[in-house]
């Protein structure tokens, strides 16, 4: 009976929600809204479902204002803008997700070894972490740059690695704290597997969160690193769109009054970029406020 007045007392989502500070709730939406938005936009994409073929020209509609046509305008060869924008996501969506997915994996495993068995493994995992946060990131990425030319996947390996040890001292230190809870200990005790363990007590319940927030930021940073190495020539190259070539190609004609072909690309990386981190700043406050 105590247990069913328990969760009939216990706040339900939304009323956890309307508990936050008005900026962690306004986060925490634009950041969702902005990941949904993207996921969706990369799928459709995919999919061919989109207003324009992205490599159709139309001469007759060079660099032409936002239209019912065309929603966003069209560039100095009068293919849409907006097309070109969902087409220009799988220049890092990909690329992204295995940048996150090095990171995540490997920082998780080594965040397990030094903080569920620090004996063993701590003194060699953080020399491992050490070394790896002392490559210079710039310089691997020109360096992948100049042996693979403009290879983004093997660009955002780099980063991927490099964002290693980040993953890992998060884990590394919260399983280091969960390690000495009595539930845990207790959990040991009764000879439960050591895989179970860490899977649910210690992942799951209590380390999602923090996989989630490096994933957001990863992502972004991703995104970000994409789109700037396009820009200067060493990413994605024309004609395959991406946000960071676009706006490069569009700015000889911002000053001449053609604002959308350089803003509209650059406003995407920008909300993008910003809600990736902050729904990560959000949920890392929301984290750290919940004491989980």
């Amino acid at each position: 009976m105590s247990r069913f007045l328990e969760l009939a007392l216990e706040p339900s989502a939304w009323q956890r929600v309307r508990s936050w500070p008005l900026h962690r709730t306004v986060a925490t939406v634009f950041g969702t809204g902005m990941a949904t938005v993207v996921v969706a936009v990369y799928l459709a994409s995919v999919l061919k479902i989109l207003p324009h073929d992205p490599d159709a020209m139309d001469l007759g509609a060079v660099n032409a204002l936002p239209s019912a046509a065309h929603l966003l305008g069209t560039d100095f060869v009068g293919r849409d803008l907006l097309t070109r924008i969902m087409v220009g996501t799988q220049a890092f969506f990909l690329p992204g997700l295995l940048s996150v997915s090095v990171s995540l994996l490997f920082g998780t495993f080594l965040g397990i070894l030094a903080g569920f068995w620090p004996v063993r493994f701590d003194t060699l995992v953080g020399l491992l972490l050490q070394l790896l946060e002392s490559l210079p990131k710039l310089v691997l990425i020109l360096l992948v740059v100049a042996l693979f030319r403009a290879d983004i996947y093997l660009i955002l390996l780099v980063v991927g690695i490099t964002n290693i040890p980040a993953a890992a001292e998060l884990l590394r230190a919260r399983i280091a704290v969960l390690r000495r809870k009595s539930y845990i200990e207790a959990a040991i005790a009764l000879g439960l597997p050591p895989s179970r363990v860490i899977l649910k007590h210690v992942l799951w319940l209590h380390g999602r969160g923090l996989v989630l927030i490096q994933a957001t930021i990863g992502m972004g940073e991703a995104i970000l690193i994409e789109t700037s190495l396009s820009y200067l020539g060493f990413g994605v190259q024309e004609p395959t769109p991406s946000w960071g070539n676009m706006v490069a190609l569009g700015k000889d004609y911002f000053f001449r009054g053609e604002l959308w072909l350089s803003t509209v690309p650059a406003a995407a990386i920008l909300l993008t970029v910003l809600g990736f981190h902050l729904l990560g700043d959000a949920l890392l406050e929301r984290l750290e406020a919940s004491g989980a």
